[in-house]
């Protein structure tokens, strides 16, 4: 046999296995592909938004469709033209029939496959601008008109957006065209070149310049529509953005000038595909590009440097106007209440009695330091979490409204260490347990929060609710949850025994929560889709079981609401006996005319919030127009239209009927809750820090700029974030839940001064008023302390440094919390609670001390009550939230100095109680002295609890 007959078989095997492997390939690349797209067709049908994913499906099928033969029929027309105009009998070079050689064997492949591969790009390209498309044809107007074209802002919104992605596509269709008709009229002799001399073919001549005509005429569009993307582009002149004096008078006469001579260099090349002489086109052409430098570029320079300049305040003064005014509309800042305050420095006694309220409410819980406490005292277990920064709410306590700062007791599977597998982190270890709820203004004698709700499980005073926390913002991955009914339960529910003991609670998952993995089909798919095989082997994994996954409250809302930017800071609340995640949505737009651009990202940095490499998200209209809820049981998304009227979410409405639910829908208990979003009301600030200014010419001047301060604790430079707080404003009837910031001058780094300018605030409580914004204008002839000044008189305060250098002596570190500014008294209080932490063993903050200002008095005391009335004369005229914490009054002791068995005041009987109470002052107070001697503060502190409740025992035994 010959080695030919033997290779055969063996060439055909491996062709055969080839073959074989490649669509083996395929087939799993498909399904892949297919598993992640009927995960998301299950995830979004059992969230209820369905049509969301479908409408989007469509949408991107569509203009890929559009965008595919709005690209590919072009330019295979164009090609196939070329082609069959040229000339039969064409004298070509050898190096072009070389070219036809190598290209003819692949013409037909090359006429199809090139059309296809650039309509594949094309059509890409197109899908992406879906939501475009979507907004054009769903468009909503907006009832407002710009001041330059007295065009409707929708617009500028919809409609130019739209024109100019339809003019840029069809100039790059054309563009192609044009290029691949000239290379095969080149290629098959159609065009010559011979030297200085061009010869092409009338029927290449034609075809070319029909071609050119189009794209130029295209040309004048898109020239003609560059006149009103002035009023939300960069100036030339004094404004940030939009249309100044130089534009509104040259460069939008002068891009007129230039779509009217684009329009008649399109006529020129149709008379050249008519009459064979190219020589009128190219000077149109030539013109056209001289004129684009002379009318478009080097004119306005010349009326901005020689006319505007000179004179930019009288001519600028009209666009200012336009600026200013846009501005404040767009940000929803135009309603803003200007109250001049005169901000008193005088500390005089009884000055707090009118703002009773507010001292009532005042926050001496610092959300950013409580995490370290709140974890030591109520995390119980190592896979138990709280978040690294708490959230600020208000609950009704007893017929009260109080000021609470709030946590989710979430999952930790890292925590479970050594003990992590794939059966304990998706099947037992599911969801974190219940809520942690602290006072805002009371802490107890040692300086510990006073919880109002605690516990495993949850017991105080926010009453029955559903405390499994299946979604949240610190969820696993993925859980596989329910069981077929009468099976035992396995997911772990809360550790029953206690903190020490191993005892647990189980439970199985009740609700409708993820999509049900019925049948081994679906199981595959999420096997495939979190590349795990247990989940479709694993006997725990029942036709009953769900899958839980996109946990994340953001994440969730993100995905049934993609046309939202989500506010950064998700906050639980307690709502109709369940825990509710709150999400606020924003709508937001770039093309507001004359408005100016902010950088999202970047306006809502802060010492909270961390400021971001590369900010990519310019905006210059912003409203809060959704309020969304996820139930942190179930992972159900509620979005409610907080601002039906606004335009922007109205087209979106349209765009995806039936998946926003109306305001009113929205419980008692949800609207008890809401409050006014912090990201909005950050780039509001940096808005108005320039913006309060109403005036042309002082705006133009820029002599009353503002920013708000540094955050003086943080020694990060980042700005000082807003605070939630209820209090009185000044010029309102009603203490209200309100977040508040600072405005100080703006100024370089060697000239700034930390002096109060203004103070903004927005009350967040729903009703007529939520949203109203109050700005505090302080007299500019006055100085008022701002943080950076008063945190500098805390920290270089000889008695208060003295005292801080005490606390942080030995084992001890002191923390300094938030510095809050209220208006109270006429003036402005400053309030800064004082931690002190251990920095070995077991480390949690204590608050010990409360640093007060006002004016130039200072007061430093144990308790905020104390420390007001010290610093208002002895009598502040109101009380805080603190006034019943016990006080160990200050009274030196002597390290050195031998405990005294008989220092008990009160004579043991025979009374037991009475014995027991004082046998346990005498350790206390041994304690305490023991303590002092090691510098140890913080046992210091708990010594003193123990002197204060044995006496309390005492005096109880005594009656």
């Amino acid at each position: 046999m010959s080695s030919q007959t033997q290779s055969a078989p063996t060439s055909k095997t491996r062709s055969a296995f080839t073959i074989t492997a490649i669509i083996l390939a395929v087939i799993v690349i498909a399904f892949f592909l297919f598993s992640n797209l009927y995960a998301d067709v299950l995830w979004f049908s059992q969230a209820g938004y369905l049509e969301v994913l479908t409408t989007q499906w469509i949408a991107t099928a569509v203009m890929f469709i559009i965008g595919f033969v709005a690209m590919a029929v072009p330019v295979g027309v164009s090609l196939l033209v070329a082609f069959r105009a040229r000339p039969i009998y064409a004298k070509l070079n050898a190096q072009l029939e070389g070219y036809q050689q190598v290209v003819e064997p692949l013409r037909k492949l090359a006429m199809v496959g090139i059309p296809v591969l650039l309509g594949i790009f094309g059509g890409v390209s197109s899908a992406s601008a879906w939501p475009v498309a979507l907004q054009w044809l769903n468009r909503s107007s907006f009832g407002e008109t710009d001041p330059q074209f007295g065009l409707d802002i929708s617009f500028y919104f919809y409609e130019l957006p739209m024109y100019h992605s339809i003019v840029g596509f069809a100039s790059a269709v054309l563009i192609i065209s044009f290029i691949g008709a000239l290379a095969t009229s080149y290629l098959y002799g159609a065009l010559s070149v011979h030297g200085r001399e061009v010869r092409i073919s009338r029927s290449a001549r034609v075809q070319l310049a029909i071609t050119a005509s189009i794209f130029f005429a295209l040309q004048a569009v898109s020239i003609w529509l560059d006149q009103y993307t002035t009023l939300y582009s960069t100036s030339q002149g004094f404004l940030q953005t939009g249309a100044s004096y130089t534009e509104a008078n040259a460069t939008i006469p002068g891009r007129a000038i230039l779509a009217g001579i684009a329009a008649i260099v399109a006529i020129l090349f149709i008379v050249t595909a008519i009459i064979g002489r190219w020589r009128l086109p190219m000077i149109g052409t030539a013109l056209l590009l001289i004129s684009g430098l002379v009318v478009g570029n080097l004119y306005p320079w010349i009326v901005q440097r020689f006319q505007v300049d000179p004179n930019a305040r009288t001519y600028e003064s009209e666009y200012i106007d336009r600026s200013i005014q846009a501005t404040r509309d767009a940000y929803g800042v135009a309603e803003v209440d200007e109250v001049p305050y005169s901000a008193t420095t005088d500390a005089e006694p009884g000055a707090l009695r009118a703002d009773a309220a507010t001292t009532a409410n005042i926050r001496i819980l610092d959300p950013a330091i409580a995490p370290a406490a709140f974890a030591q005292l109520e995390q119980f277990k190592q896979y138990y979490q709280f978040g690294s920064h708490l959230d600020v709410d208000r609950y009704e306590i007893d017929g009260e409204t109080q000021d609470t700062v709030i946590a989710v007791r979430e999952l930790n599977q890292s925590g479970l260490g050594e003990s992590q597998s794939w059966y304990n982190n998706a099947v037992v270890y599911t969801h974190g347990y219940g809520v942690v709820a602290a006072f805002g203004n009371q802490r107890a004698a040692d300086g510990q929060p006073v919880f109002l709700e605690s516990g495993i499980p949850s017991t105080g005073d926010l009453g029955d609710y559903n405390p499994r926390v299946y979604f949240g913002e610190n969820s696993p991955e993925y859980s596989i949850v329910g069981a077929p009914e009468g099976s035992d339960d396995i997911e772990l529910d809360y550790p029953s025994g206690g903190e020490d003991s191993e005892q647990n609670a189980t439970t199985t998952f009740e609700g409708d929560g993820g999509p049900v993995l019925d049948n081994i089909f679906k199981k595959l798919v999420y096997a495939v889709k979190f590349q795990s095989e247990q989940i479709f082997l694993a006997s725990d994994v029942t036709d009953e079981s769900q899958i839980l996954y996109d946990r994340e409250p953001l994440e969730r809302v993100a995905k049934v609401a993609p046309y939202l930017t989500l506010d950064s800071d998700v906050y639980p609340a307690i709502v109709d006996d369940r825990i509710v995640w709150i999400v606020d949505g924003y709508t937001t737009g770039a093309n507001y005319p004359y408005s100016q651009v902010e950088q999202l990202s970047s306006a809502i940095a802060d010492s909270y919030t961390p400021a971001p490499q590369f900010a990519l998200d310019d905006i210059n209209y912003i409203r809060n127009s959704v309020k969304a809820t996820v139930d942190a049981y179930d992972g159900s998304v509620k979005l409610y239209a907080w601002d039906d009227e606004e335009p922007v979410l109205q087209t979106w409405n349209k765009i995806f009927p039936n998946t926003l639910l109306p305001q009113s829908d929205m419980s008692v208990e949800l609207l008890d809750h809401v409050r006014y979003p912090a990201d909005l009301f950050k780039v509001q600030r940096e808005i108005l820090g320039s913006f309060h200014v109403t005036d042309a010419g002082s705006f133009y001047s820029s002599d009353d700029q503002w920013v708000s301060p540094e955050d003086p604790v943080s020694g990060t430079g980042s700005l000082q974030p807003p605070y939630y707080l209820t209090m009185q404003v000044p010029g309102t009837e009603d203490p209200a839940f309100t977040l508040y910031s600072t405005f100080i001058p703006k100024g370089t780094a060697d000239a700034s001064r930390s002096v109060l300018t203004g103070y903004l605030t927005a009350n967040s409580d729903a009703g007529p008023d939520y949203g109203k914004l109050t700005l505090l204008t302080l007299p500019k002839q006055d100085t008022i302390p701002g943080p950076g000044q008063v945190q500098n008189s805390f920290n270089t305060d000889t008695i208060v440094a003295n005292q801080l250098a005490l606390l942080q002596q030995g084992d001890t570190e002191v923390k300094l919390g938030n510095l809050l500014t209220l208006p109270v008294g006429g003036g402005l209080l400053y309030v800064q609670p004082v931690y002190v932490q251990s920095t070995s063993g077991t480390q949690y903050p204590l608050l010990r001390k409360v640093l007060v200002s006002f004016g130039d008095e200072i007061a430093f005391e144990d308790t905020l009550d104390e420390a007001l009335d010290t610093l208002f004369g002895g009598d502040s005229g109101a009380e805080a939230g603190d006034g019943e914490v016990p006080v160990t009054p200050d009274v030196p002791v002597d390290p050195d100095a031998p405990v005294d068995p008989d220092a008990p005041i009160v004579t043991p009987g025979d009374n037991a109680a009475l014995d027991s109470a004082l046998a346990d002052y005498k350790s206390a107070l041994a304690d305490r002295n023991a303590a002092y001697a090691d510098n140890d503060l913080v046992a210091a502190a708990e010594a003193d609890q123990k002197m204060v409740d044995a006496i309390e025992r005492a005096i109880a035994a005594t009656e």
